[in-house]
């Protein structure tokens, strides 16, 4: 009895350890443990989310863990549990449910652990069905005597996998109430608030739980990450307490690594990165071969960062990798001659797999003002283009943007439909969208040598700018009926309207020459040419006519 609560209280702590994301010392513990008594089956299943939880995940050591054990206890609920875990993670949903369904008949629907570990295995897997989760999670709340407040807190996780946070937050309160030490929940809550990004909510939750349980670690993480790049003065601290209460060991010192590159310190950090890729080998973390990259490029070894960088590609797992990492490998090729468009492409890799719409449109606009660097209008207009129907409220300026590229790439059709279309309707109290239209179809006529394709947008541009403006927007009134002077005299031939177009430049501009000089040009050009005078000596038939034309009569 006394050796089964020994090894009851081992497992404990190293359930506790996991808890405090502690993964080295719950490890440690656990083994402990199963050195003692290999078949100790919390102790197994433990050992084995504990492989699951540390970076980098080792699901085959968890998978051979339970395989281990099943071998020989075929019927141990909570590893049945557990190996549906790893058949969730390897695409068997359907052998997965019947593991759950098996443990939850062998316990009959009673066993709260059991039925937490079936929710824990959907929750914390791709495949794995979050409902299903929250209906074995109910089941364990109508259990005898419940009380366990790691029910509400796997609810609260599946409800956020289902994107529910309002039901999420009132799942972690449930289990604050059970506990009121449990920091964990107070630290969801944050969690929940600051995928909102509301810093107003989730740094207060981050500090209730700080206060729950000062030894609670991952806040620490998480608050001196969101100070990390805003204020290093502030994050200073929250980094301290951190390293004060986690396992110490090399991703304490990756972490201060960071931090010496966010204070400045570069050459400092590129010392740490080295010292660790030294010290760590092949076991050391691919980031610290991006933080060489970074402040190579920071100090202007574009070459050592590209080196770097190709190196934390190769090594790194493939879900470690994030957008910024494709932002970095793109900032590196616009500063290496002839790498210049490969740019794009990673641009485009930092688009895909970023999930938040605002980090997409600012990885576009980079693209989009590289483009316009490079002198590529055309690129430009693309990329601004997926950020205009990329942003649900896309501004004036971004529309303005949009439309301008394609004017200046010689893509004047569209930059047609920009301005005649989409402009003038969103905007029609603005000069913007007339002005261009009347631009973009005047130069459609000029790169195919016809006539008359803007001939309404400008008669539309010079009524609009006179209703919205006449003062401040005189030349471009000035500047639309000059356009249609020269259509009806040069094309049409019709010089009565290019004169009453004249007269219009005339009422808005009275001393305008230009409009005055061609005035007369064309008043003179349409009177009927005068008949010669008679000479002296003429025949009389010619002075009689001569003499009548002369007199009127």
């Amino acid at each position: 009895m006394g050796s089964t609560l020994l090894f009851a209280q081992k497992v404990e702590d190293g359930k506790k350890f996991l808890y405090y994301e502690k993964y080295k010392s719950a490890k440690d513990a656990l083994e402990s443990v199963l050195s003692a008594n290999p078949n100790n089956i919390d102790a197994v299943y433990w050992l084995g989310q504990t492989l699951l939880s540390q970076t980098p995940k080792d699901s085959v050591g968890a998978k051979n863990l339970y395989q281990k054990l099943l071998q020989q206890n075929g019927s141990a609920p909570l590893v049945l549990a557990g190996i549906g875990q790893i058949e969730l993670m390897e695409g068997k949903v359907n052998d997965a449910r019947q593991r759950f369904e098996m443990a939850v008949n062998l316990t009959k629907g009673k066993d709260i652990d059991v039925l937490n570990a079936i929710a824990r295995a959907n929750i914390n897997t791709k495949l794995g069905d979050p409902n299903y989760a929250i209906e074995k999670l109910n089941q364990a709340t109508q259990v005898k005597g419940f009380k366990d407040p790691e029910t509400y807190l796997l609810m609260g996780d599946a409800y956020r996998k289902l994107i529910n946070g309002g039901e999420a937050v009132q799942a972690y309160n449930k289990a604050f109430q059970l506990d009121n030490k449990l920091a964990a929940a107070k630290h969801k809550i944050a969690k929940v608030y600051l995928t909102q990004n509301n810093p107003d909510f989730f740094l207060p939750a981050f500090e209730e739980a700080i206060a729950a349980d000062p030894a609670y670690a991952p806040t620490y993480f998480e608050l001196f990450y969101y100070w990390y790049n805003r204020d290093v003065n502030k994050a200073a601290p929250y980094l301290d307490k951190f390293a004060a209460n986690t396992d110490a060991g090399p991703e304490v010192e990756y972490l201060k690594t960071d931090f010496t590159y966010a204070k400045g310190d570069f050459a400092g950090a590129k010392t740490k990165a080295e010292q660790l890729i030294q010290q760590y080998g092949e076991k050391v973390k691919p980031r610290m071969y991006k933080m060489v990259a970074y402040v190579n490029d920071t100090l202007g070894d574009i070459a050592g960062a590209r080196k770097a960088m190709d190196t934390y590609f190769a090594k790194a797992d493939q879900d470690d990798i994030v957008p910024a990492d494709y932002v970095e490998l793109a900032n590196i090729d616009t500063k290496t001659p002839g790498s210049e468009l490969n740019a794009f492409t990673n641009l485009q890799k930092a688009v895909a797999l970023d999930t938040v719409i605002d980090n997409k449109v600012k990885y576009i606009n980079t693209a989009a003002a590289l483009a316009k660097k490079l002198g590529n209008r055309k690129e430009e207009a693309r990329w601004l283009g997926i950020a205009y129907n990329l942003k649900p409220d896309p501004s004036q300026t971004d529309l303005y943007n949009w439309g301008q590229a394609h004017y200046q790439a010689g893509d004047y059709q569209t930059a047609d439909s920009i301005y005649c279309g989409i402009y003038q309707s969103k905007y029609p109290d603005q000069i913007y969208g007339y002005l261009w239209c009347a631009r973009s179809k005047q130069a459609q006529d000029d790169s195919v040598n016809t006539g008359g394709l803007a001939v309404d947008a400008y008669k539309l541009l010079a009524e609009k700018a006179t209703q919205i403006d006449s003062v401040k927007f005189k030349s471009q009134i000035v500047s639309s009926y000059f356009y249609l002077v020269q259509y009806y005299n040069d094309i049409k031939k019709d010089r009565e309207t290019a004169i009453d177009y004249l007269d219009k430049i005339l009422s808005v501009d009275p001393g305008n020459a230009t409009a005055l000089k061609f005035k007369d040009i064309l008043e003179k050009a349409g009177k009927p040419a005068s008949q010669p005078k008679p000479r002296t000596g003429s025949s009389s038939a010619a002075g009689g006519s001569g003499a009548k034309s002369s007199s009127g009569k």
